[in-house]
């Protein structure tokens, strides 16, 4: 059993949500074509998508089709996990170099690795803790929820609680503090990362151990 939250809308703009799906048809026309005016046609796809890109973040258009060129295969979101990690009454949280701001641990998800491996490894390389995955809180589409800024790519957020077994609290190269807090006593959030919103939610899950995951 899960708890649905799709009647949550796409918080992205619609320049960002149209641009995202242009560079989703280019890249699954370029994956596919074998004709050489069809793959000219998705590579002109891929230009537009970077124009529309460009136009609104002040970056150049070049660095766009760079950044998506990379990408190869049928286009499918990104995966970001996240380590929700309880001790009594408080989460973990590591404070990002990147900006300052407190989030928690986590990030992508590797090739051949379950998302239980990579949110244990996330959570040992940015916290110092060692932990044991233990139950999935929720699966979330990061164009649904009001993180900041947006991002080019699709993204789906996995939540996975983790038992606290050792270790102990160390910076890394990406984090620059490691704590616990009280639920009404978090640091300011990276918005791009955690949003209070999702943490009041994985405290409803502390309370309530018997809730199914919360998904979209």
């Amino acid at each position: 059993m899960t708890r649905n939250m799709s009647s949550k809308p796409n918080l992205d703009p619609k320049w960002l949500q149209w641009s995202k799906q242009l560079m989703a048809i280019a890249q699954n026309g370029l994956t596919f074509a074998s004709n050489p005016f069809d793959k000219e046609r998705y590579e002109a796809v891929r230009a537009i998508a970077g124009e529309i890109l460009s136009d609104h973040t002040c970056t150049a258009p070049s660095q766009i089709v760079d950044l998506f060129s990379g990408e190869s295969g049928y286009a499918t979101p990104k995966v970001d996990v996240r380590g929700v990690v309880f001790r009594d009454d408080t989460i973990l949280l590591v404070k990002e170099r990147a900006d300052g701001l407190w989030t928690l641990p986590g990030g992508w998800t590797d090739v051949n690795e379950a998302p239980s491996e990579a949110v244990v490894r996330e959570v040992f390389e940015e916290s110092g803790y060692r932990t044991q995955a233990t139950k999935l809180l929720a699966v979330l589409d990061r164009s649904k929820h009001p993180h900041v800024p947006p991002l080019p790519f699709h993204i789906y957020k996995l939540f996975i609680e983790c038992e606290l077994v050792g270790g102990d609290a160390e910076t890394s190269h990406e984090t620059e503090a490691v704590a616990f807090f009280r639920e009404h006593e978090l640091p300011e959030l990276s918005i791009s990362r955690t949003t209070p919103e999702q943490v009041t939610l994985l405290f409803e899950h502390r309370r309530c151990p018997e809730l199914p995951p919360d998904f979209d």
